[in-house]
């Protein structure tokens, strides 16, 4: 089994604190679904910035809002896995990126 890395890319919470807990059950409702495919639940990102060769601060203008690892036999089966994820309803995407061994 590879290992495959699922960046979020935007994607509402909600305002309301039963908003947010709403789409939270969500999310865990969907991660169970997934079951032991799910190897790191992963977190959703906080403030960003990017940085040059020179270590000077650059605009950093990606919508990246967080990430989980799952493993699948293949590129297409991890596509298949998580193409009900609860980000799509958010109004998000994702990515999908095999981690390679090293």
């Amino acid at each position: 089994m590879a290992k495959f890395v699922v960046v979020y890319r935007g994607g509402q919470m909600g305002e309301a604190p039963a908003d947010v807990e709403a789409v939270m059950a969500t999310w865990m409702s969907w991660f169970q679904k997934l079951g032991l495919a799910v190897t790191d639940h992963g977190n959703p990102f906080g403030a960003s910035t990017g940085i040059d060769a020179n270590g000077r601060r650059v605009d950093s203008s990606a919508d990246l809002t967080g990430y989980s690892i799952v493993e699948a036999t293949s590129l297409d089966d991890a596509v298949t896995l998580v193409q009900d994820c609860p980000n799509f309803a958010a109004g998000g995407s994702l990515e999908i990126y095999e981690a390679t061994a090293m």
